[in-house]
């Protein structure tokens, strides 16, 4: 019998993923200062995601991924990815946080929005007709969350950019609190 080597490896206990078909996306400030309220002069990294995709894109095959989320805030608004929904509303997908601290912001289409605490080892569901977005609290360490999601479900951005979610989350000193968005109404 053959035995092959794996083509990927995510080694979880640093995180990594490599391998064949593994593309990297690095995420600056620039690209979602729109998201702030009131947004930094400078331009750094705020996120990578790293996706493992074996295709093609049909019903039952799976993405594999990673985001790395660094502990940058604006001015005092945690860092947070852009946030969506899936296009195809029956797909849903797991979160595992690998490292660090932070929430998992989801929202209703009526736009109920509500968090769940991730940390070191929490799996979380998605049911696909919730939007979806991390947030790493942490003012000094990163945050790993693991992903697999369908192949068929797409993103929807454009549904979050017109109804943000209802909260913002700030860093008071070593708090976290809550603003909410009153034009999200």
């Amino acid at each position: 019998m053959k035995v092959i080597d794996p083509r990927v490896m995510h080694h979880l206990a640093s995180g990594v993923l490599e391998g064949e078909n593994v593309t990297k996306a690095v995420r600056h400030y620039r690209d979602v200062a729109c998201l702030y309220q009131n947004p930094r002069d400078d331009d750094p990294v705020v996120y990578e995601v790293y996706t493992h995709d074996e295709g093609p894109e049909r019903q039952g095959n799976l993405l594999w991924g990673l985001t790395v989320m660094r502990p940058v805030d604006s001015n005092g608004e945690c860092n947070m990815t852009r946030g969506h929904f899936h296009e195809d509303r029956d797909c849903t997908e797991y979160y595992f946080c690998l490292r660090g601290e932070g929430l998992l912001l989801l929202m209703d289409e009526d736009g109920e929005t509500w968090a769940e605490r991730m940390c070191e080892g929490s799996l979380h569901h998605i049911d696909g007709r919730l939007a979806h977005r991390c947030v790493n609290t942490s003012a000094t360490d990163e945050l790993w969350v693991g992903a697999c999601w369908p192949t068929v479900s797409g993103h929807d951005y454009a549904s979050v950019e017109r109804r943000e979610f209802a909260f913002r989350v700030k860093r008071e000193g070593d708090k976290i609190v809550f603003e909410e968005r009153l034009t999200n109404k």
